[in-house]
């Protein structure tokens, strides 16, 4: 068998070379990216609206996300006794999960002085996270507040 000019003698040879172009890593950085985005143009807003309830609720849901990638990234490491490796990573990685926990709860709530605060917690913690001018990103947050509803409703019950 022929697979991108790779001669595999055997389907089993075949299906070891599994290449994952969207690592949880990646993931991770792109959703930071998309996290500073996002509280650059909640930022910008006067007045809360439908556009800032999306952004607000993106940023809860994309921190989330992240904390959840955070296990899936130390595993390797911790398979080759790497512990301190790991440790580390998931310390400096733990506000995601808080800080995602507290934006969801001030968006729920509709509390704007609160996410206004997290949001700033938020961006001092990816403040190296860098964006440029041109980016591929997108809107991402839209939908995100009716995605947040949705999604309390159906644990809610």
């Amino acid at each position: 068998m022929i697979f991108l000019g790779i001669h595999c003698t055997s389907e089993e040879e075949f299906l070891s070379r599994v290449y994952h172009p969207d690592s949880v890593g990646k993931e991770r950085t792109r959703l930071s990216k998309s996290v500073v985005l996002a509280i650059r143009e909640l930022m910008k807003q006067n007045e809360p609206d439908d556009s800032s309830r999306d952004q607000a609720a993106f940023i809860a849901i994309a921190l989330e996300k992240i904390a959840s990638t955070i296990d899936l990234s130390v595993t390797a490491w911790e398979k080759r006794g790497y512990w301190v490796k790991a440790d580390r990573f998931r310390m400096d990685w733990a506000w995601t999960e808080r800080l995602g926990k507290e934006m969801r709860q001030a968006v729920l709530e509709e509390n704007w002085a609160k996410i206004a605060m997290t949001a700033a917690q938020v961006a001092q913690k990816l403040m190296s996270v860098e964006v440029p001018q041109r980016h591929r990103l997108g809107e991402p947050w839209m939908g995100a507040w009716q995605a947040m509803k949705k999604e309390e409703q159906l644990t809610g019950q």
